[in-house]
């Protein structure tokens, strides 16, 4: 499944490249929204948000009213998500504070799933360099992607991994480290980074695994 993606920064519609340049930005948000209405499933990751910079909360909630959406960027507490499921999101993501100096904080990972239960939660582990990449990409901790989605298993009903060394590049998902994931987690297995062409998503969705995708989207390399 092809999950078209909806990065929010500044008001805009943007996509980076390995979070950091920007590449592209559209504000005709009519527009994409039309063109994404078909799909069963929009992720909308709030960027300012998560690089604690701001947030861009009234877009967030116009475009869930519009759009079935999982939504991230800056999630810290069950409150959060709940503010966000209330609103109209379908699932939220939480991403860096699942994360700590000794790892994983399953504390708040078991509140999250008490509180908003499993079926709502996608949990985002990205990785960079091999280490899972925390506060916008810009930290690590010392865990393999591998290895947090092990211990964070039991909280969540679906898995966001986005490879932050090709993310924005169209530089192809590496289909190995895809093999690996999948084999890692029964729970539903969401990638990103790099997807340049439908094909990739083809040969990801005959291993169980969907498929995010923005920059060939937007820059017209694959249709949406």
């Amino acid at each position: 499944m092809l999950i078209p993606s909806i990065d929010l920064m500044g008001g805009r519609i943007v996509q980076l490249v390995q979070g950091k340049t920007l590449e592209l930005a559209f504000d005709d948000f009519e527009y994409w929204i039309e063109r994404f209405a078909k799909y069963p499933l929009v992720q909308l990751i709030d960027l300012d948000a998560a690089m604690q910079q701001g947030e861009n909360r009234a877009l967030i909630e116009s475009i869930v009213k519009r759009l079935p959406c999982q939504v991230g960027g800056g999630l810290r507490s069950a409150d959060d998500g709940r503010a966000l499921l209330d609103a109209g999101a379908e699932r939220v993501i939480y991403g860096s504070s699942l994360f700590n100096e000794q790892g994983v904080n399953r504390t708040l990972a078991a509140q999250l799933r008490k509180e908003l239960g499993e079926v709502a939660l996608v949990f985002s582990v990205d990785s960079k360099g091999g280490r899972v990449a925390v506060r916008g990409w810009k930290d690590s901790v010392a865990l393999t992607p591998e290895e947090a989605m092990t211990w964070l298993e039991d909280f969540c009903g679906a898995f966001l991994y986005t490879h932050v060394d090709t993310e924005g590049t169209m530089g192809g998902f590496p289909m190995d480290l895809a093999a690996v994931l999948r084999a890692t987690t029964a729970r539903q297995l969401i990638v990103a980074g790099g997807i340049r062409e439908a094909a990739e998503v083809e040969a990801l969705d005959r291993m169980g695994v969907d498929a995010v995708a923005g920059m060939a989207v937007y820059s017209g390399a694959m249709e949406a």
